[in-house]
C-alpha cells in the first residue's frame, strides 16, 4: 500500500502538476487509510481492499466526530486512488467506485459591508515604518480578491504598473490575470517607490512585499498583519485576510457584476464555487427591505 501511494502522489505531481498542498493533503488521507488497513484488518496490499471496507472505514471516521468536509476529502482521496491503481493495472476492480460524496452543508461567507472595509484600510497609519506597505497589501487583498498565498507569492514582474494588471498562480499552479483598482494601484506605488527599496538585502527576490529583513512574507505573518490592523480599527468582527476576498466578491456582484467574470477573477474552476455569493448578495436584500418596507 505504502508503495502505491507513493507512486500515486509522484503520479499528482509530475502527471497532473497539482499543488503541494494538495499532494500533502491526499497523502495524509490515503497514509491514515493505509495504516487503519494494517492495524485493523492487517491488509497491506490494495489489491485486498473491498468496498465493505471503505464503508467500514468511513463509518468508524464519521462515528470519531469527523465533519462531512473532512469525510468528502478523505472519499475524493481514495476514489481517485483506486481509480489510477485500476487504470495502472495494479489492481483488478476499483473498490471505491461505488462510493458516494457525502452532502456537505454549505455555510454563507462572512463578508465586510464597503463601509467597514474603509474603516479597516484608515485605521492603517502609513507614517509607521511598513505602514505604506501594510495598507498596500489590505488595498490589493480587497480590491482583486487574492487568496493570502497569492499575494505572499505576488511578484514585481507580474505586476503592470500601467494597465493595472496583475498576474497571480492560484490554485493547481493555473495563472490569471487580475485588475487592480486605482487605489490599490496608488498604494503600491507608494509602497514600491518609498519604502519597499529601504527593505531590498543581498537575499531579496522579487516579491513584491517584504518582511523587514528583506525576505518574502510568509503567509502567517499576513495573517498577523491583518489581525493587528483589525483590531486596530475597532471593527467588531472576526476579520482575517480570506474575508476580504468575500467582501471583494459580494461587492462585485451587489454592483451588478456578472458572476462569470467573478468566477475568473477569483481563480474558481467551477461555477457553482462562485454562486455562493448570490445567495450572500440575496440575504442582503431580503434584510434591506425587512428592515425598511412598512409591510415586511
Amino acid at each position: 500500500m505504502e508503495a502505491a501511494i507513493d507512486l500515486f502522489i509522484r503520479f499528482l505531481a509530475v502527471e497532473r502538476g497539482l499543488s503541494e498542498n494538495y499532494q500533502l493533503s491526499t497523502q495524509r488521507s490515503l497514509a491514515e487509510f493505509s495504516d487503519w488497513c494494517v492495524a485493523r484488518k492487517k491488509i497491506a496490499n490494495p489489491r485486498a481492499v473491498t468496498l465493505p471496507l471503505l464503508s467500514e472505514y468511513l463509518a468508524e471516521r464519521k462515528r470519531g466526530g469527523l465533519s462531512a468536509s473532512s469525510i468528502k476529502l478523505i472519499v475524493v482521496a481514495l476514489k481517485i486512488f483506486f481509480r489510477f491503481l485500476a487504470n495502472q493495472g495494479r489492481i483488478g476492480r476499483d473498490p471505491a467506485e461505488p462510493l458516494a460524496l457525502p452532502r456537505v452543508e454549505r455555510y454563507l461567507p462572512e463578508t465586510l459591508n464597503e463601509m467597514q472595509v474603509e474603516q479597516l484600510i484608515d485605521a492603517i497609519d502609513i507614517k509607521l515604518p511598513l505602514g505604506l506597505r501594510d495598507r498596500a497589501m489590505i488595498e490589493l487583498l480587497y480590491a482583486s480578491g487574492l487568496r493570502i498565498s497569492e499575494l505572499a507569492s505576488a511578484r514585481l514582474e507580474n505586476f503592470d504598473s500601467a494597465e493595472r494588471i496583475l498576474r497571480v498562480t492560484g490554485k493547481g499552479n493555473k495563472t490569471r490575470l487580475v485588475p487592480v483598482g486605482r487605489k490599490a494601484s496608488e498604494a503600491l506605488a507608494d509602497y514600491l517607490s518609498l519604502e519597499r527599496p529601504n527593505l531590498v538585502k543581498r537575499q531579496t527576490g522579487g516579491e513584491i512585499f517584504l518582511s523587514a529583513r528583506g525576505t518574502r512574507l510568509t503567509t502567517a505573518r499576513i495573517w498577523q498583519i491583518v489581525k493587528r490592523i483589525a483590531r486596530h480599527s475597532g471593527l467588531e468582527k472576526n476579520i482575517y485576510p480570506h474575508l476580504l476576498r468575500h467582501s471583494f466578491a459580494t461587492h462585485l456582484l451587489g454592483n451588478g457584476a456578472d458572476l462569470r467574470i467573478i468566477q475568473e477573477m477569483l481563480g474558481h474552476a467551477d461555477i457553482s464555487t462562485t454562486q455562493v455569493y448570490t445567495h450572500v448578495d440575496q440575504q442582503r436584500l431580503k434584510a434591506v427591505h425587512r428592515q425598511f418596507h412598512p409591510r415586511a
